[in-house]
C-alpha cells in the first residue's frame, strides 16, 4: 500500500518515452537472436541484456513519470500561506531513478514575488534532490553494510544510478530522519501476547567509533588538544589517544527461563548435561552516538512497557558493573515504576577472578584452573562475600606483597555481591551473561564503523548507526513506507492549502 493516496488520473497520451522503450525492446530481441550475441557465451549476452535491458526500463519509467505529471493539469493552487498562485509555466528537471536519469516534464505554478509551487511533484512524490526513493534506499541498504566507496561502487555495477560518495553519505543522513517518529507513531506489532513465564530482558553498554576531531563529546576533544605524547610516532604506555566518542547501545527481548546447577555451569563431573540455550525473540536493538546513556537506556525502558504495559512478565537487567549504567537503569526503573532483577555479568566476575589467580601463581601454573573453580563455584553458589574474605585472607597468610588484583577483586566483590546472586538467577532460569549486548556492540557497531581508516562525522555516524538499528531490529521494510509517508509531507503536502485536498490528499500506510 503506498505511504499517500491521490486521486487516480484520467486518461492521457501515451509518452514518447514508451514508443521508445518498445523500440528499444524490439531491438534488443532482434540482436539476441542474430549474429554475433547468438554465437557469444552466456556471460556476453548476459551483459549485453542487462545494460540495453536497464534501458528499457529506464525510458518506461521516465514514460509513466510524465504520463502521471500530467495526469492533473492543475492551473491553480494555493499555498499554505494562503497566496493564490495563478501564472504557470512548463519546467523539466533530471530524477535520478534506479535504472539511471530521466527528464520529468511537469508544471510550475507561481505567482510575483513568492515561491512557485510544482504539483506534478506532489503527485509524484518527488524529493527536493534528485535521487528516487528507489536509489535512497538501495544506498542504505549498501551503506549499512560496508563502506560508502563499496556502496557507490555497488549501485554503478548493479543499476543504472549515478551516486557520489558525497551523495551517498547525504542520502543515508536524510533516510534515517524520521528514526524517532518510528518507534514514537507506530507500536511494534509483536504478535500474539507472549507466556508470562518469558521474561523481558533489557541489556546496555558501549562501544567507542573514531571520529573527526570536531565530532568529539567536549571533554574528548579538549583531552586530544591538551595532550602531550612521549613520543611523536606513536602512544606510549598507558597514553590514549583521545579520538573516540561513545556509542551507547542497547538491547531488549523476551526469552524463556532457562533453570540450571553450578555443577552444569562449571561441567562437573555428574551434573547433568547443559541444556540448549534458549534463542532470544522479539530483539530490538538502540544505538546512538548523539543521545546520551540515560537516553537510549530510557528509550529500552519506553519499548518494554509498550510490550509489557501490564507487567505480566519478570524483567531482567543485565549489567557489567559500571556504576553510572547501573544507576540509571534503576533510575529508568522507577520512573517506569516497575521491579527490575538487576544481574551481573559472570564473565567480567570471572575476568577479575583470574587478574586475582595470578597474584597467587606463577603464569601458566596448573594449579590455578582448581583455584579458579573453586572460587567460581562458591561465587555461583551466591557466597560473594565469603569469596572476598576467603581470598583476602589467603593473601595475607602468604604474605603476598603483590595484591593489588587480589583487593581490588574482594573490593568488587563485596560492592556488587546484591547483584551476583547467582543462585537464585539460576533456579529462577535468569540469563546471567551479556552476550546478546557484546555481540550487537560487535556486529552493530565495530564491525561497520571500525572499518580501516574510517573517520566518521557525528551526523553520518549517527545515521548508520540508526539505520543498522532498523534492519538488525528487523524493521527497516515497515520503516521505508513510513518515512515516504514523512517526506511527502514535509516536501509536499505542508505546502499546499487545506483546500486543495481535492486533487492531493494523504494518508498513513
Amino acid at each position: 500500500m503506498p505511504p499517500y493516496l491521490v486521486p487516480a488520473p484520467p486518461a492521457v497520451a501515451e509518452h514518447t518515452s514508451f514508443t521508445m522503450a518498445e523500440a528499444e525492446f524490439a531491438n534488443l530481441r532482434n540482436d539476441l537472436l542474430a549474429p554475433p550475441l547468438l554465437g557469444a557465451d552466456h556471460a556476453v549476452t548476459e551483459a549485453e541484456i542487462r545494460v540495453r535491458g536497464t534501458e528499457v526500463m529506464r525510458l518506461l519509467f521516465e514514460g509513466w513519470c510524465n504520463v502521471r505529471a500530467a495526469a492533473n493539469p492543475i492551473r491553480e493552487v494555493t499555498e499554505s500561506d494562503d497566496v493564490h498562485r495563478t501564472h504557470h509555466r512548463d519546467a523539466g528537471r533530471d530524477v535520478e531513478s534506479f535504472f539511471g536519469t530521466v527528464k520529468v516534464n511537469r508544471e510550475r505554478v507561481g505567482a510575483r514575488g513568492v515561491e512557485a509551487l510544482v504539483p506534478g511533484d506532489a503527485l509524484l512524490n518527488l524529493a527536493r534532490d534528485r535521487f528516487t526513493f528507489g536509489v535512497r534506499q538501495r544506498v542504505v541498504e549498501e551503506a549499512v553494510r560496508g563502506s560508502f566507496e563499496a556502496a557507490v561502487k555497488a549501485i554503478g555495477t548493479s543499476a543504472g544510478a549515478d551516486v557520489a560518495k558525497r551523495q551517498a553519505e547525504e542520502l543515508v543522513v536524510r533516510a534515517s530522519v524520521d528514526f524517532d517518529s518510528f518507534y514514537e507513531e507506530n507500536s511494534r506489532d509483536i504478535g500474539e501476547p507472549l507466556p508470562a513465564k518469558m521474561l523481558l530482558v533489557l541489556t546496555a553498554d558501549g562501544k567507542g567509533v573514531v571520529m573527526r576531531h570536531d565530532s568529539l563529546r567536549d571533554a574528548t576533544r579538549k583531552a586530544a588538544e591538551t595532550a602531550k605524547p612521549k613520543l611523536e610516532s606513536r602512544l606510549s604506555k598507558g597514553e590514549k589517544a583521545n579520538r573516540k566518542r561513545m556509542t551507547t547501545v542497547a538491547a531488549i527481548y523476551f526469552v524463556e527461563p532457562n533453570p540450571r546447577t553450578a555443577a552444569t555451569i562449571l561441567g562437573e563431573a555428574g551434573a547433568e548435561p547443559a541444556a540448549l540455550r534458549p534463542k532470544p525473540t522479539r530483539k530490538r536493538l538502540f544505538a546512538s552516538l548523539k543521545k546520551t546513556p540515560r537516553e537510549v537506556i530510557g528509550e529500552a525502558f519506553e519499548e518494554a512497557e509498550r510490550r509489557d504495559p501490564e507487567h505480566r512478565h519478570r524483567w531482567v537487567a543485565l549489567v557489567d558493573g559500571n556504576k553510572t549504567q547501573i544507576l540509571e537503569i534503576r533510575e529508568a526503573a522507577e520512573e517506569a515504576r516497575v521491579g527490575v532483577t538487576l544481574v551481573l555479568d559472570l564473565i567480567h566476575v570471572t575476568e577479575y577472578l583470574w587478574k586475582a589467580a595470578w597474584e597467587f601463581h606463577k603464569e601458566g601454573h596448573p594449579a590455578v584452573e582448581k583455584w579458579i573453580a573453586k572460587y567460581l563455584r562458591m561465587i555461583l553458589d551466591g557466597k560473594a562475600s565469603t569469596v572476598a574474605a576467603a581470598i583476602r585472607r589467603s593473601a595475607t597468610a602468604n604474605k603476598l606483597e603483590k595484591r593489588t588484583n587480589i583487593d581490588k577483586a574482594a573490593k568488587y566483590f563485596l560492592n556488587k555481591k546484591d547483584l551476583m546472586r547467582y543462585d537464585e538467577y539460576l533456579r529462577d532460569g535468569l540469563p546471567i551473561g551479556t552476550g546478546v549486548i557484546e555481540g550487537a556492540c560487535r556486529y552493530l557497531v565495530k564491525d561497520r564503523m571500525d572499518i580501516t581508516g574510517a573517520r566518521w562525522g557525528l551526523d553520518g555516524a549517527e545515521a548508520v548507526l540508526l539505520l543498522r538499528s532498523l534492519a538488525v531490529s528487523e524493521d527497516l521494510e515497515r520503516y521505508w513506507p513510513f518515512h515516504r509517508a514523512r517526506e511527502f509531507e514535509r516536501n509536499h503536502r505542508s505546502r499546499y492549502a487545506e483546500e486543495e485536498d481535492e486533487w492531493l490528499t494523504t494518508r498513513a500506510a
